[in-house]
């Protein structure tokens, strides 16, 4: 397995409804060149009243290819694009004083960031200014950055106008060239994997852990060094990993991002209950703590993350919750039925006649 640490999403609790502003999808401003040499950017097809959350939740309706590296213009805004690659590709050394842990962007964002299904930030780049949960707030490319800086690279945020906050909105923007906004996309995001036939195990999940992971990650997931001293592989859990409000904490993103990008080599080769079990036992073990920490770990858990982790609970709790919410859902869905059934009898039961009156029918 390779390199789980950059997140795209979070274990808030999720408000019940979100709406948005209806309006056209456009497509992103590709970077061109005029004839000084210097960049430009090419008008949008149309403008953007409003973006929201809800937008990435719509189904997958367009296929995107990100522009060529060749296609990098050689002028002062490619400069910042590669600036950006460099950064996102080895951020322990190119922004290394933002950085708290040993993870680089490129390792949970594979192929230089362009990877489909694993959070490609061509697709994430279209999405922004949107709502999320986490935050409470409409964010900005910069803002969500920033959020992959504080709890997927357990670190600080960088300023808006830093040189590196900078290239890597520079970077996003120019991966993002021509693809369209306001869309969903194939590929943006993680994979949502459905619920497995079995509730996650922490036995099985340690076996999935030994045969696939323990050759790129080490027998205590604490990764795999170069002769540089950097991760060639990164830890998995442990002080150099994300910590407790990284994304990639919640057992259902891990899960996702696992059976499509893993085992590094073998992809997809998990099957979709081998995938939950070791997403469960990698996020069994103590990590870095949430900077959203306030008061006690219970406030905090209650607070910032639902179901879909272990924070603040031990797996047998959260099996106990688990099959407590299933049994409430299952038992609300008898009702409905048993509702529908009573009214389907009442429906063919009642005499044609039932309510009728001759002077009210004409």
């Amino acid at each position: 397995m390779l390199a789980l640490g950059v997140i795209t999403t979070s274990c808030a609790k999720q408000p019940a409804t979100r709406t948005t502003a209806d309006t056209l999808p456009v497509t992103a401003p590709a970077p061109t060149q005029d004839t000084s040499g210097s960049a430009r950017t090419a008008a949008p097809a149309a403008s953007v009243a409003g973006r929201g959350e809800a937008d990435s939740k719509k189904p997958a309706t367009a296929k995107f290819v990100p522009p060529s590296e060749s296609a990098i213009p050689k002028n002062e805004f490619g400069e910042s694009v590669l600036l950006g690659k460099k950064i996102f590709m080895n951020t322990q050394q190119y922004a290394k004083r933002y950085v708290g842990n040993g993870l680089n962007c490129a390792n949970c964002h594979l192929d230089n960031g362009r990877k489909t299904d694993s959070a490609p930030i061509w697709a994430a780049y279209v999405l922004y200014p949107a709502y999320r949960a986490k935050t409470g707030q409409i964010d900005t490319i910069q803002s969500r950055i920033q959020g992959c800086f504080m709890y997927s690279m357990n670190g600080t945020a960088p300023a808006f106008d830093s040189k590196e906050m900078t290239a890597l909105v520079t970077y996003h923007y120019w991966l993002a060239s021509g693809a369209p906004t306001r869309v969903k996309m194939t590929g943006q995001g993680f994979l949502q994997l459905p619920k497995p036939a079995k509730s996650p195990d922490l036995a099985r999940g340690e076996d999935v852990f030994k045969n696939n992971c323990v050759i790129c990650h080490g027998a205590n997931g604490e990764g795999t060094k170069a002769a540089s001293g950097e991760y060639a592989f990164p830890p998995l859990w442990g002080k150099d990993s994300f910590n407790w409000g990284a994304g990639m904490h919640r057992i259902d993103t891990a899960a996702g991002f696992i059976k499509v990008n893993m085992p590094y080599g073998r992809f997809g080769t998990l099957s979709d209950q081998e995938a939950w079990d070791v997403a469960l036992f990698m996020n069994s073990h103590e990590r870095p703590g949430d900077p959203r920490f306030k008061d006690s770990l219970e406030a905090t858990r209650d607070k910032n993350h639902d179901e879909n982790c272990l924070y603040g609970r031990t797996p047998g709790q959260l099996a106990a919750l688990l099959e407590k919410k299933a049994a409430k859902k299952a038992e609300a869905d008898k009702a409905k039925a048993r509702e529908s059934d009573d009214k389907a009898s009442k429906e063919r039961t009642t005499p044609l006649w039932d309510g009728y009156s001759p002077a009210t029918a004409h």
